[in-house]
């Protein structure tokens, strides 16, 4: 479907509105988070015919959904797997993601009739609009009988034979209940720490929760030379901790962000360096060396493999620009050397603000690898974004969003 018709728009109204006079409710499942790994463990759950309720503190689900992918969703990559994701315990993701797998959620896509792309590296999009997934989650949702209800505050949770909810539309009560609600990035569209608190209320251990996916911060020396170069992007490898990432880096008047730079964001500590190959599969010492007969300077030389005015910033910061022949070849390989091996040292991250997702969270170790329930709290469920499994950029925590969700979902 390309966009929603008159129907599924009237759907999500009814399915989305606040119930300020309800006073009490039975349900066997609750959901805190209308994000995508609570719709999707609804659907799941609702598919057993088990009785869902979805509670969403906004006054509207899925939107982070929409804002992802640059409003075209990155639904899922082709080629996901463990070695993708980060967590104390890499193992723990593999079981969630072998059973629904990235072919198991396209085959749902194409139910839709949803038109889709690949983009590269086998990352999938939409190839109209984000909401797209949005209103295939509520029609999967309405015909699995799932109730959601928007604008509703959790204010507590008490654990009874089942759980106990006081919200600011009544006290509801379930025989399961599912943590949903994500993590700290992107505060502005209602992101808190309402999740870790219930799982600290609960005694589980959560690992320290940092931001992800996220551009880097540079020291007033270096931005000083960069700044003004902000929106200028650079092909270069990037590496951190052992891991590479050959994309772009994109020049910010904060300093560093790009494919590359928010791939590596996810191996970064403070105190930490990165080191950035602006040639990437060539050899700038042989390609200088070869250069040095002309009169051309060193900054010119380098416009020809970079974008000139980065070049130009690039000389002031590691060398002297004069012309290639009267460098030596020690002098040269020093420069090629830089090239290949600039090293720097961010001054940190822009923060939850700025990060596409947070890493770190509930520990796998509190949970099931096979159904997300916390083992020492039984009918208890963390899923998604607040577990402690972080994927790269590209599709992948949407992957797990799907995979920890249907999980949960069989299990509820």
């Amino acid at each position: 479907m390309a966009h929603a018709d008159g129907a599924e728009i009237a759907t999500r109204l009814i399915l989305c509105y606040p119930r300020s006079l309800v006073s009490y409710s039975d349900h066997d499942v609750i959901i805190i988070g209308g994000g995508a790994a609570g719709l999707f463990c609804a659907i799941e759950a609702g598919k057993r015919g088990r009785r869902v309720l979805v509670l969403e503190h906004s006054d509207r689900i899925g939107k982070k959904i929409g804002i992802s992918g640059g409003g075209r969703c990155n639904f899922t990559n082709v080629g996901t797997t463990s070695e993708n994701f980060v967590s104390a315990n890499p193992h723990f993701c593999k079981s969630a993601l072998s059973r629904y797998s990235p072919r198991d959620f396209i085959d749902l896509v194409e139910k839709h009739n949803i038109p889709y792309f690949e983009k590269k590296l086998g990352q999938l999009f939409c190839r109209e609009s984000s909401q797209q997934i949005i209103d295939l989650l509520l029609k999967e949702c309405s015909d699995a009988r799932v109730e959601i209800r928007c604008s509703c505050e959790v204010r507590s949770v008490q654990k009874t034979e089942g759980f106990l909810l006081e919200t600011n539309q009544g006290r509801l009560s379930s025989s399961a209940l599912v943590i949903a609600t994500g993590g700290l990035s992107i505060p502005m569209l209602g992101a808190s720490d309402f999740g870790y608190r219930i799982a600290r209320q609960f005694g589980l251990s959560i690992v320290e929760a940092r931001p992800a996916l996220v551009p880097f911060k540079l020291v007033p020396a270096l931005l000083q030379v960069l700044a003004p170069l902000s929106g200028i992007s650079v092909d270069a490898a990037v590496q951190t901790n052992g891991k590479e990432f050959v994309e772009s880096v994109l020049v910010t008047h904060r300093g560093l962000s790009g494919p590359a730079i928010l791939q590596s964001s996810l191996y970064w500590r403070p105190e930490d360096s990165i080191v950035i190959d602006l040639m990437p599969g060539k050899n700038a010492f042989e390609l200088m060396k070869e250069r040095r007969k002309s009169d051309v300077e060193l900054t010119n030389a380098l416009a020809e493999h970079l974008p000139r005015r980065f070049a130009h910033a690039w000389t002031k910061l590691n060398a002297d620009s004069k012309p290639l022949r009267q460098f030596s070849d020690a002098e040269l390989m020093s420069v090629g050397s830089k090239l290949h091996h600039w090293q720097i040292y961010p001054a940190g991250t822009e923060g939850f603000r700025k990060a596409e997702v947070t890493a770190g969270g509930v520990s796998t170790a509190e949970l099931s690898s096979q159904s997300l329930e916390a083992r020492r709290v039984p009918g208890l469920y963390f899923i998604g974004e607040i577990v402690d499994v972080t994927g790269q950029l590209g599709g992948y925590n949407f992957q797990w969003a799907w995979a920890s969700g249907w999980a949960a979902g069989q299990s509820v």
